[in-house]
């Protein structure tokens, strides 16, 4: 049997980055070559490269353009000192957050690296790591927009262009609104405030919603996206334990109803209709007085209720508080932390909404008449 020696220094094995070392060992588990400049000798890269290479050889696997996106992406991570926790955040589920067009500007995704619609795959907060339920795919000039713009300021300047009339640095209203949107869904806010911010962006496949404001708020939206959504708006109605909150809840789903009806029936059409009737006024009146109104221990309980509720197209997963943001590498306590308030019926957790693979199951959104 042929073996090859391989040049490690035993006496610094225990200091020899071990996250450079995998990242070499998983180019040659799929025989590719990392970049030239991480192949210099005793590298942490070269050493996992040189060392998994003698393993597998010739039975090296396949190597797809999702390996290969999810390989350059973690070489990135790498060179900026950034957490990648690569069990959760497999090149399979990189593949299921491949979107044909930017959510944050809706234009189409292409072209060579640098571009304005080239596509990147980004995290949706950025002071934590690439996580499950923490990365989006989005265009290059979405990225370079929201680069260092807080919540408050995406906000600060929809309101601008609102008033404006026309783009504030370089986006229109629309597009703040849904950056805004989407950075606060992977980032803990207080009740009040997560409720007050309209849904202008639904949820892009995987992203964990950590308030549970937000995450009621787009479980009930989607089931305006398929039929039979008067049903099971009524049966969620039906939940609620008091009539001044169906009442509220019935007055909120009648704002949304022209938008639905106005909106041409195919999903990308009706996903748009529904995202920008977010940025009415009286839709996001009529939700923000049923949340309040309903409480934030309510919302929680209400929740659970609704992710139970089969609906066609959507899986909901809730995520355990502590393990919702397991892995992304944050250094301050959970967002979801426990807040002192008399018996709540459950937990609070985080949700992830995701695109079914046509199966039935137990699912989290979507609508019809």
């Amino acid at each position: 049997m042929n073996q090859t020696a391989l040049d490690l220094d035993p006496e610094h094995a225990d200091t020899v980055d071990r996250t450079g070392f995998d990242l070499g060992w998983d180019h040659a588990r799929h025989a590719l070559v990392p970049p030239p400049g991480l192949l210099l000798d005793g590298t942490p890269v070269a050493q996992g490269w040189r060392a998994g290479k003698a393993v597998f050889g010739r039975r090296a696997l396949a190597s797809t353009h999702a390996v290969r996106q999810w390989l350059e992406l973690r070489t990135l991570a790498w060179r900026r000192g950034i957490p990648f926790e690569s069990q959760h955040l497999t090149a399979h589920v990189l593949a299921q957050l491949r979107v044909a067009r930017c959510p944050v500007l809706r234009l189409p995704l292409g072209g060579a690296p640098g571009e304005h619609a080239a596509a990147v795959f980004e995290r949706v907060n950025p002071e934590a790591g690439y996580a499950a339920g923490n990365v989006v795919q989005i265009s290059q000039a979405a990225a370079q927009a929201r680069a260092g713009v807080s919540i408050t300021e995406a906000v600060r300047r929809a309101r601008r262009a609102e008033a404006a009339g026309a783009p504030i640095d370089g986006l229109e209203a629309g597009a703040w609104w849904r950056l805004a949107a989407l950075r606060s869904y992977t980032t803990p806010l207080p009740f009040a405030q997560a409720a007050a911010l309209p849904l202008a962006l639904l949820p892009p496949n995987h992203v964990r919603l950590l308030n549970a404001a937000q995450g009621l708020q787009a479980l009930l939206t989607h089931h305006f996206m398929a039929p039979g959504w008067g049903e099971r708006l009524r049966a969620v109605a039906d939940r609620l334990p008091e009539h001044t909150l169906r009442q509220d809840f019935t007055l909120w789903v009648g704002s949304l109803v022209p938008r639905v009806l106005e909106a041409e029936r195919t999903a990308l059409d009706l996903r748009l209709a529904l995202e920008d009737a977010w940025l009415h006024e009286r839709v996001q009146r009529r939700w923000l007085h049923f949340a309040l109104a309903l409480g934030e221990a309510g919302v929680e309980a209400l929740l659970a209720q609704v992710v139970e509720a089969p609906v066609p197209g959507r899986v909901a997963l809730q995520h355990a508080a502590e393990q919702a943001t397991e892995g992304w590498g944050l250094t301050t306590a959970t967002p979801l932390r426990p807040r002192p308030r008399p018996a709540p019926p459950a937990p609070p957790r985080a949700l992830s909404v995701r695109r079914s693979s046509g199966a039935p199951v137990r699912s989290a959104g979507a609508p019809g008449r």
